[in-house]
């Protein structure tokens, strides 16, 4: 094995400790601020679409396809709300817009 990867390993490893571990040691006591509370409560669902939004549009090969699929997917979401009709419709329309382009 390269030496360089023991190395990476190290660093990993003290990353995540470090980010487990910093709130226990900052934050001794509930946290009682109302704002820092929300801000908390909503950063893994703007991590998660932040991670996932460059993703939905660039996963074909043509980026309007993308952009159609997600806007598809968003108007099924918010009035069907059921996922498997969510998926199928952004798969269906991921291939009517790839015939079309």
């Amino acid at each position: 094995m390269n030496p360089g990867i023991y190395g990476s390993l190290l660093i990993m490893c003290l990353t995540v400790y470090c980010i487990r571990m910093l709130p226990f040691l900052v934050f001794r006591k509930e946290i009682t601020n109302v704002w820092l509370r929300s801000f908390l409560y909503y950063v893994p669902y703007v991590t998660l679409a932040v991670m996932t939004f460059p993703a939905i549009v660039l996963a074909t090969d043509n980026i309007w396809s993308g952009i159609a699929a997600l806007i598809v997917g968003l108007l099924a979401a918010w009035f069907k709300g059921d996922l498997f009709f969510v998926a199928i419709s952004c798969c269906a329309t991921v291939f009517l817009t790839g015939l079309i382009f």
